[in-house]
């Protein structure tokens, strides 16, 4: 796995953990907002609902439901988006690799 990679799989992991109150929060410190526009996510990206969920592990409906605002991605989930939004193809690298 090279290097990006990898980095990013911890930095996801690390995101879980906090997202799950699992993490020590004295040893970084991380903002994950409380808001994510996933629709404008995924058409900066120019992807349709299916392309979207089936690339980056999400269910459809779920996707959906976040976009229509039935529901809001919760604290893993964000941080995940966010990395989808700031670094789409280290993620993909990322999850190829995994």
């Amino acid at each position: 796995m090279s290097e990006v990679a990898d980095s990013i799989r911890r930095g996801l992991e690390q995101a879980i953990a906090y997202g799950e109150g699992q993490a020590d929060l004295a040893a970084f410190s991380v903002h994950v907002p409380t808001e994510v526009d996933v629709k404008a996510i995924r058409t900066r990206l120019g992807l349709t609902q299916q392309q979207f969920a089936g690339r980056f592990g999400f269910s459809v409906n779920t996707l959906r439901h976040w976009e229509q605002g039935a529901r809001q991605p919760e604290g893993p989930a964000r941080a995940y988006l966010i990395v989808i939004d700031r670094a789409p193809e280290a993620v993909e690298e990322a999850l190829r690799a995994a």
